[in-house]
């Protein structure tokens, strides 16, 4: 496409200031959400089995569990809340023309964000006060609210990368007005399904690693009670059962982008040239226009987007210089979230392995130290991710309809509000750290009381 559109009067000096100050929120942001998607269904599903079971010690993490919840869930609401006032504030080109088209699916999350909030105050109130079984069953509307708050934001981002819901082509001839709204079609655009698949199922990699992690390192330290091993199982073998469907997400979402976002997927892979049987290279760095020291494998790539080793892969070549993304950033972050979740996949192998002949956790000390480097890591291939996808559709905003410097604001001074910002995310990550740690720090699972079950005959 190209956009024809009507630029700023005045240039924005800072833009490269907003785009870090939008980069960091969503940054900082994202890795919290993920545990307010994720974490909610170990909490309600630790209670469940501990319940089924007579199982004091699932149900003793789920109470401490419960407690780490509600510190994230008001740490997210903060950062939620900074994003929201971003979107308005250093985006009022974007908002101003398409508010009406996107602006549905930020309506719906936030009001699957107040169903989550009513229910996590009543599932943290309802512990010894209701019965077992109802606190439970209060505990899943804040999952499918969770999952749902993500859902309805990411297809929001899904818009920008396939926009849908006006009539595109009056806008591209005018640039003025926008004509033919329908919300339902921008949120329902063909990007929404591989791109909220991919991000619900990494919200719940990230929460279930995350927190596997926190008991792999008390493992390393000698703590290998049945608490901990469970703290380490449950997690551990949700995120470890969900690796291999995201991967499979993933070749559904390079297909997407084939068809949808070549130029994006040139980007991810380093290709310039439009080619026949298009290799895939692994590894490597893109170094002058070429992927260097990389592992080539010939007719790959044309097999991963179209099924077809001779299929025809477009390049970059295919548009102007000054359509392009950076492609060196787009490529290593693609590359670094590919081998991260490489990674992942072989570990859960491990470990399926050894369940499955041995009915028990690997006892290497080897695989613990993995599976502490995999909580971090996850979150480090879930913001690679994000890089891909949000650097890979540069320089549009909207993918091939508004530009990124057609949609800032033209207001002075913006930097000074980015390294304010800088301030205010360090603050709270202090704060947020500091708070979980005087949390583990005061409760003693072997002290901590749950409510006694009644007994019942099997």
């Amino acid at each position: 496409m190209q956009t024809v559109g009507v630029r700023h009067l005045a240039a924005q000096p800072d833009l490269w200031a907003a785009r870090q100050q939008m980069a960091l929120s969503l940054g900082w942001h994202i890795v919290i959400a993920c545990f307010g998607v994720g974490f909610p269904a170990l909490v309600v599903g630790a209670e469940a089995l501990g319940i089924r079971r007579r199982d004091p010690d699932l149900r003793r993490l789920a109470r401490r569990w419960s407690k780490v919840l509600a510190v994230l869930f008001a740490v997210g609401a903060v950062s939620g809340t900074i994003l929201s006032f971003e979107l308005g504030i250093l985006w009022p080109g974007l908002m101003r023309t398409f508010g009406d088209v996107w602006g549905l699916p930020f309506a719906i999350e936030g009001i699957a964000f107040f169903v989550e909030a009513i229910f996590v105050g009543l599932y943290l109130y309802g512990w010894d006060r209701m019965p077992p079984v109802a606190h439970v069953l209060s505990g899943v509307p804040i999952v499918v609210a969770g999952v749902a708050s993500a859902w309805f934001v990411v297809t929001a981002n899904a818009w920008m990368n396939q926009p849908r819901g006006f009539d595109v082509q009056h806008y591209l001839a005018t640039g003025e007005v926008v004509l033919d709204v329908d919300p339902w079609a921008a949120m329902f655009n063909p990007a929404t399904p591989p791109q909220t698949t991919h991000m619900v199922l990494a919200a719940f990699m990230v929460a279930g690693f995350g927190t596997a992690a926190v008991y792999a390192a008390a493992m390393l330290r000698g703590r290998t009670d049945r608490y901990h091993r469970l703290g380490f199982l449950l997690p551990f073998a949700m995120a470890a059962a969900i690796t291999p469907v995201q991967i499979g997400v993933g070749d559904w979402a390079a297909r997407f982008l084939a068809d949808n976002q070549p130029v994006k997927l040139a980007a991810l892979e380093g290709l310039h040239r439009t080619q026949a049987g298009a290799p895939l290279t692994i590894g490597g760095l893109y170094i002058d226009g070429e992927v260097r020291y990389g592992i080539e494998i010939p007719g790959g790539l044309s097999a991963l987007a179209h099924h077809d080793p001779d299929a025809v892969v477009l390049g970059l070549e295919e548009v102007p210089p000054d359509e392009r993304p950076p492609v060196a950033v787009v490529r290593t972050a693609f590359q670094v979230m590919v081998g991260i979740g490489t990674g992942l996949l072989l570990l859960g192998g491990w470990f399926a392995v050894v369940w499955w002949r041995r009915r028990r956790l690997p006892r290497s000390r080897a695989f613990l130290w993995l599976a502490v480097a995999a909580g971090p890591l996850t979150a480090v291939a879930l913001e690679a991710g994000w890089v891909a996808t949000e650097v890979g559709r540069q320089p549009w905003i909207v993918y091939g309809v508004m530009r990124v410097e057609d949609a800032v604001t033209t207001a002075p001074n913006i930097r000074f509000g980015y390294y304010a910002l800088v301030v205010v995310y360090a603050a709270l990550t202090v704060g947020t750290v500091f708070v979980l740690r005087r949390l583990a720090a005061s409760s003693d699972p072997e002290t901590d009381e749950v409510p006694q079950v009644a007994e019942h005959p099997a």
